[in-house]
Protein backbone atom coordinates (compact mmCIF):
# COMPACT_ATOMS: atom_id res chain seq x y z
CA UNK A 1 0.00 0.00 0.00
CA UNK A 2 1.50 3.15 -0.87
CA UNK A 3 1.33 6.28 1.53
CA UNK A 4 2.40 9.65 0.99
CA UNK A 5 1.64 13.11 2.79
CA UNK A 6 2.27 16.41 3.10
CA UNK A 7 1.52 16.58 6.83
CA UNK A 8 3.54 19.50 6.92
CA UNK A 9 3.41 22.74 5.13
CA UNK A 10 5.11 25.75 6.30
CA UNK A 11 4.11 28.94 4.00
CA UNK A 12 4.33 32.73 4.05
CA UNK A 13 6.24 35.49 3.84
CA UNK A 14 8.03 34.97 7.26
CA UNK A 15 8.61 30.55 5.98
CA UNK A 16 9.48 28.70 2.78
CA UNK A 17 9.65 25.70 3.95
CA UNK A 18 7.61 22.46 3.07
CA UNK A 19 7.83 19.29 4.48
CA UNK A 20 6.65 15.76 2.46
CA UNK A 21 5.90 12.66 4.96
CA UNK A 22 6.29 9.59 3.27
CA UNK A 23 5.71 5.91 4.25
CA UNK A 24 7.39 3.66 1.51
CA UNK A 25 7.04 -0.20 1.03
CA UNK A 26 8.82 -2.77 3.45
CA UNK A 27 11.28 -4.96 1.54
CA UNK A 28 9.34 -7.77 1.04
CA UNK A 29 6.65 -5.61 -0.86
CA UNK A 30 6.99 -6.62 -4.83
CA UNK A 31 9.21 -4.26 -6.98
CA UNK A 32 6.22 -3.30 -8.93
CA UNK A 33 4.72 -1.55 -5.47
CA UNK A 34 7.95 -0.41 -4.89
CA UNK A 35 8.68 1.13 -8.44
CA UNK A 36 5.00 2.91 -8.32
CA UNK A 37 5.73 4.48 -4.78
CA UNK A 38 9.24 5.87 -6.31
CA UNK A 39 7.27 7.16 -9.96
CA UNK A 40 4.41 9.11 -6.97
CA UNK A 41 7.33 10.40 -5.11
CA UNK A 42 9.06 11.78 -8.08
CA UNK A 43 5.84 13.36 -9.29
CA UNK A 44 5.42 15.14 -5.78
CA UNK A 45 8.66 16.00 -5.36
CA UNK A 46 8.73 17.94 -9.11
CA UNK A 47 5.56 19.80 -8.31
CA UNK A 48 7.37 21.94 -4.98
CA UNK A 49 8.23 25.56 -5.83
CA UNK A 50 12.19 25.91 -6.59
CA UNK A 51 12.25 29.05 -4.15
CA UNK A 52 11.14 26.63 -1.30
CA UNK A 53 13.33 24.74 0.89
CA UNK A 54 12.01 21.14 0.73
CA UNK A 55 12.70 18.74 3.23
CA UNK A 56 11.67 14.39 2.59
CA UNK A 57 11.36 12.53 5.43
CA UNK A 58 9.59 9.53 6.75
CA UNK A 59 10.23 5.40 7.08
CA UNK A 60 11.57 4.32 3.86
CA UNK A 61 12.95 1.16 5.03
CA UNK A 62 16.21 1.68 4.06
CA UNK A 63 19.23 0.23 5.24
CA UNK A 64 22.05 2.38 4.12
CA UNK A 65 25.69 0.69 4.39
CA UNK A 66 27.96 2.79 6.80
CA UNK A 67 30.94 2.23 3.69
CA UNK A 68 29.57 3.74 0.55
CA UNK A 69 30.95 5.27 -1.64
CA UNK A 70 28.50 8.50 -1.87
CA UNK A 71 30.00 9.52 1.61
CA UNK A 72 28.55 13.64 0.30
CA UNK A 73 25.41 12.10 -0.20
CA UNK A 74 24.72 9.48 2.13
CA UNK A 75 27.28 10.04 5.19
CA UNK A 76 28.89 7.73 7.04
CA UNK A 77 27.26 7.11 10.25
CA UNK A 78 25.15 4.17 9.74
CA UNK A 79 24.43 1.14 11.73
CA UNK A 80 24.43 -0.86 8.69
CA UNK A 81 27.31 -2.87 7.21
CA UNK A 82 24.95 -3.47 3.95
CA UNK A 83 22.38 -2.00 1.95
CA UNK A 84 19.00 -3.47 0.99
CA UNK A 85 17.22 -3.04 -2.23
CA UNK A 86 15.48 0.05 -0.56
CA UNK A 87 18.48 1.17 0.22
CA UNK A 88 19.67 1.65 -3.55
CA UNK A 89 16.01 3.23 -4.49
CA UNK A 90 16.55 5.67 -1.93
CA UNK A 91 20.01 6.47 -3.43
CA UNK A 92 18.77 6.75 -6.80
CA UNK A 93 16.63 9.30 -6.00
CA UNK A 94 18.46 11.38 -4.16
CA UNK A 95 21.14 11.38 -6.27
CA UNK A 96 18.84 12.51 -9.25
CA UNK A 97 16.82 15.03 -7.43
CA UNK A 98 20.35 16.50 -6.07
CA UNK A 99 19.31 16.17 -2.24
CA UNK A 100 21.24 14.72 0.78
CA UNK A 101 20.46 12.24 3.41
CA UNK A 102 21.01 14.04 6.93
CA UNK A 103 20.26 11.01 8.72
CA UNK A 104 23.29 9.11 8.25
CA UNK A 105 26.14 12.77 8.79
CA UNK A 106 25.99 13.31 12.44
CA UNK A 107 27.79 11.05 14.98
CA UNK A 108 26.05 9.90 17.91
CA UNK A 109 25.69 6.85 19.76
CA UNK A 110 24.13 3.93 18.13
CA UNK A 111 20.91 3.87 20.30
CA UNK A 112 20.76 7.35 19.29
CA UNK A 113 20.90 6.42 15.46
CA UNK A 114 18.61 3.33 15.72
CA UNK A 115 14.68 4.14 14.36
CA UNK A 116 12.98 0.87 15.24
CA UNK A 117 13.44 -2.14 17.33
CA UNK A 118 12.24 -5.57 17.25
CA UNK A 119 9.97 -6.54 19.72
CA UNK A 120 12.14 -8.94 20.96
CA UNK A 121 14.46 -6.25 21.37
CA UNK A 122 17.07 -7.71 19.60
CA UNK A 123 17.38 -6.44 15.92
CA UNK A 124 17.50 -2.50 15.26
CA UNK A 125 17.37 -0.58 12.27
CA UNK A 126 18.03 2.84 11.14
CA UNK A 127 14.97 2.98 8.61
CA UNK A 128 13.93 6.65 9.04
CA UNK A 129 15.54 9.36 7.37
CA UNK A 130 16.09 12.83 5.93
CA UNK A 131 16.46 14.30 3.04
CA UNK A 132 17.02 17.80 1.59
CA UNK A 133 18.30 19.64 -1.21
CA UNK A 134 22.40 20.02 -1.56
CA UNK A 135 22.47 23.61 -1.28
CA UNK A 136 20.69 24.22 1.95
CA UNK A 137 21.70 20.89 3.56
CA UNK A 138 23.50 22.92 6.08
CA UNK A 139 20.58 24.60 7.25
CA UNK A 140 19.95 21.21 9.17
CA UNK A 141 22.46 21.06 12.30
CA UNK A 142 21.61 17.78 13.72
CA UNK A 143 19.57 14.92 13.66
CA UNK A 144 19.03 12.16 16.37
CA UNK A 145 16.42 9.61 17.99
CA UNK A 146 14.81 9.93 21.28
CA UNK A 147 13.66 6.66 22.96
CA UNK A 148 11.81 8.07 25.28
CA UNK A 149 9.34 9.74 23.51
CA UNK A 150 5.89 7.70 24.27
CA UNK A 151 4.22 7.98 20.67
CA UNK A 152 2.93 4.21 21.33
CA UNK A 153 4.31 3.03 18.65
CA UNK A 154 7.60 0.45 18.27
CA UNK A 155 9.56 3.30 15.90
CA UNK A 156 11.49 6.02 17.95
CA UNK A 157 10.68 9.40 18.03
CA UNK A 158 13.71 11.14 15.64
CA UNK A 159 14.08 14.86 15.69
CA UNK A 160 16.14 17.58 13.36
CA UNK A 161 17.46 20.68 14.73
CA UNK A 162 16.53 23.02 11.43
CA UNK A 163 18.07 26.53 11.11
CA UNK A 164 16.38 28.81 8.47
CA UNK A 165 16.25 32.36 7.74
CA UNK A 166 12.77 33.91 8.39
CA UNK A 167 11.55 37.33 7.01
CA UNK A 168 10.20 39.24 10.03
CA UNK A 169 7.27 41.40 9.81
CA UNK A 170 8.26 45.36 10.43
CA UNK A 171 4.35 45.98 11.48
CA UNK A 172 3.95 45.21 15.65
CA UNK A 173 0.74 43.09 15.98
CA UNK A 174 -0.70 44.88 19.37
CA UNK A 175 -1.40 42.69 21.89
CA UNK A 176 -4.05 42.36 23.71
CA UNK A 177 -3.77 42.27 27.62
CA UNK A 178 -6.73 43.05 29.18
CA UNK A 179 -9.61 40.89 30.24
CA UNK A 180 -12.38 39.36 28.42
CA UNK A 181 -15.77 39.10 29.37
CA UNK A 182 -18.71 36.40 29.34
CA UNK A 183 -20.93 39.09 27.07
CA UNK A 184 -23.50 35.81 26.54
CA UNK A 185 -24.96 36.40 29.80
CA UNK A 186 -26.52 39.62 28.46
CA UNK A 187 -28.62 37.20 26.59
CA UNK A 188 -30.00 36.59 30.39
CA UNK A 189 -33.10 39.25 30.65
CA UNK A 190 -31.76 39.66 34.61
CA UNK A 191 -28.43 39.98 33.97
CA UNK A 192 -28.62 42.86 31.20
CA UNK A 193 -31.23 44.82 33.28
CA UNK A 194 -29.06 44.67 36.17
CA UNK A 195 -25.67 45.34 34.00
CA UNK A 196 -27.39 48.18 32.59
CA UNK A 197 -28.75 49.85 35.61
CA UNK A 198 -25.15 49.89 37.06
CA UNK A 199 -24.16 51.07 33.58
CA UNK A 200 -26.41 53.91 33.77
CA UNK A 201 -25.62 55.19 37.76
CA UNK A 202 -22.12 55.37 36.41
CA UNK A 203 -22.27 58.13 33.47
CA UNK A 204 -24.41 59.72 35.70
CA UNK A 205 -21.29 61.02 37.58
CA UNK A 206 -20.30 63.05 34.02
CA UNK A 207 -23.67 65.49 34.77
CA UNK A 208 -21.60 68.03 37.70
CA UNK A 209 -17.69 67.66 35.68
CA UNK A 210 -16.17 70.60 34.86
CA UNK A 211 -12.83 71.37 33.66
CA UNK A 212 -10.26 68.83 31.92
CA UNK A 213 -8.75 67.48 34.93
CA UNK A 214 -12.29 66.32 36.32
CA UNK A 215 -13.00 64.48 33.17
CA UNK A 216 -10.11 62.39 33.49
CA UNK A 217 -10.78 61.73 36.90
CA UNK A 218 -14.12 60.87 35.88
CA UNK A 219 -14.16 59.02 32.85
CA UNK A 220 -11.01 56.53 34.77
CA UNK A 221 -13.66 56.06 37.48
CA UNK A 222 -16.65 55.06 34.93
CA UNK A 223 -13.82 52.84 33.20
CA UNK A 224 -13.55 50.58 36.61
CA UNK A 225 -16.76 51.13 37.36
CA UNK A 226 -17.58 49.46 33.58
CA UNK A 227 -15.03 46.87 33.96
CA UNK A 228 -16.20 46.36 37.45
CA UNK A 229 -19.74 45.91 36.70
CA UNK A 230 -19.22 43.64 34.00
CA UNK A 231 -16.93 41.12 36.07
CA UNK A 232 -19.98 40.72 39.07
CA UNK A 233 -22.28 40.43 36.59
CA UNK A 234 -20.93 38.66 33.63
CA UNK A 235 -17.60 36.92 34.74
CA UNK A 236 -14.94 36.26 32.48
CA UNK A 237 -15.09 34.36 29.67
CA UNK A 238 -13.52 30.82 29.84
CA UNK A 239 -11.48 29.88 27.05
CA UNK A 240 -11.70 26.54 25.27
CA UNK A 241 -9.60 23.79 25.78
CA UNK A 242 -7.66 21.98 22.93
CA UNK A 243 -9.26 18.85 23.59
CA UNK A 244 -11.62 19.16 26.51
CA UNK A 245 -12.29 15.11 26.80
CA UNK A 246 -8.20 14.75 27.71
CA UNK A 247 -8.25 15.41 31.52
CA UNK A 248 -6.24 13.67 34.22
CA UNK A 249 -7.56 10.95 33.96
CA UNK A 250 -6.19 10.34 30.23
CA UNK A 251 -2.51 12.21 32.19
CA UNK A 252 -2.77 9.14 33.76
CA UNK A 253 -2.40 6.49 31.06
CA UNK A 254 -0.22 8.23 29.41
CA UNK A 255 2.19 8.15 32.12
CA UNK A 256 1.53 4.59 32.94
CA UNK A 257 2.10 3.65 29.06
CA UNK A 258 5.51 5.83 29.26
CA UNK A 259 6.42 3.80 32.08
CA UNK A 260 5.66 0.53 30.19
CA UNK A 261 7.53 1.71 27.14
CA UNK A 262 10.75 2.82 29.41
CA UNK A 263 10.86 -0.82 30.74
CA UNK A 264 10.34 -2.36 28.28
CA UNK A 265 13.39 -0.36 26.48
CA UNK A 266 15.76 -0.99 29.66
CA UNK A 267 14.90 -4.93 29.42
CA UNK A 268 13.25 -6.24 26.82
CA UNK A 269 12.22 -9.51 28.09
CA UNK A 270 8.56 -11.29 27.11
CA UNK A 271 7.20 -10.10 29.98
CA UNK A 272 7.15 -6.51 29.48
CA UNK A 273 6.72 -6.64 25.89
CA UNK A 274 3.39 -8.06 26.90
CA UNK A 275 3.08 -5.58 29.76
CA UNK A 276 3.41 -2.55 26.73
CA UNK A 277 1.18 -4.16 24.74
CA UNK A 278 -1.92 -4.57 27.51
CA UNK A 279 -0.57 -1.07 28.81
CA UNK A 280 -1.21 -0.02 25.00
CA UNK A 281 -4.49 -1.29 24.54
CA UNK A 282 -6.12 -0.36 27.28
CA UNK A 283 -4.85 3.48 27.16
CA UNK A 284 -6.44 3.34 23.36
CA UNK A 285 -8.82 1.62 24.11
CA UNK A 286 -9.81 4.15 26.81
CA UNK A 287 -9.00 7.40 24.45
CA UNK A 288 -11.20 6.40 21.91
CA UNK A 289 -14.18 5.33 24.26
CA UNK A 290 -13.58 9.08 26.01
CA UNK A 291 -13.57 11.02 22.52
CA UNK A 292 -16.59 9.11 21.18
CA UNK A 293 -18.69 10.28 24.47
CA UNK A 294 -17.42 13.74 24.18
CA UNK A 295 -18.25 13.63 20.41
CA UNK A 296 -21.63 12.15 21.00
CA UNK A 297 -22.52 15.14 23.56
CA UNK A 298 -21.40 17.65 21.27
CA UNK A 299 -23.72 15.97 18.60
CA UNK A 300 -26.55 15.89 20.76
CA UNK A 301 -25.46 19.85 21.85
CA UNK A 302 -25.98 20.85 18.04
CA UNK A 303 -29.15 18.74 17.27
CA UNK A 304 -30.75 20.67 20.53
CA UNK A 305 -29.54 23.79 19.49
CA UNK A 306 -30.91 23.66 16.20
CA UNK A 307 -34.40 22.55 17.70
CA UNK A 308 -34.97 25.98 19.52
CA UNK A 309 -32.90 27.69 16.59
CA UNK A 310 -29.77 29.11 19.12
CA UNK A 311 -28.44 29.82 15.68
CA UNK A 312 -25.15 31.54 17.04
CA UNK A 313 -24.30 28.48 19.26
CA UNK A 314 -25.36 25.90 16.64
CA UNK A 315 -23.17 27.68 14.22
CA UNK A 316 -20.21 28.26 16.34
CA UNK A 317 -20.24 24.46 17.00
CA UNK A 318 -19.90 23.24 13.22
CA UNK A 319 -17.14 25.97 13.30
CA UNK A 320 -15.67 23.84 15.79
CA UNK A 321 -16.09 20.65 14.17
CA UNK A 322 -14.63 21.87 10.56
CA UNK A 323 -11.24 23.21 12.47
CA UNK A 324 -11.12 19.64 13.93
Amino acid sequence: MLAIGCHIVLRGPWCNIIVLNVHAPSEEKSDESKDSFYEELEQVFDHFPKYHMAITLGDFNAKVERENILKQTIGNESIHQHSNDNAVRIVTFTTSKNLVVKRTMFTHRNIHKYTWTSPDGKSHNQIHHIMIDRKRHSSILDVRSFRGADCDTDHYLVVAKLRGKLAVRKQATQKFDGERFNLRKLNELGVKEKYQMEITNSFAALENVNGEENVNRAWESIKENIKNSAKDNLGLHEWKQHKPWFDKERVDFLDQRKQAKMQWIHDPSQSNVDNLNNVRCSASRHFRNKKKEYMKAKIEELENNSNVNNVRDLYRGINDFKKG
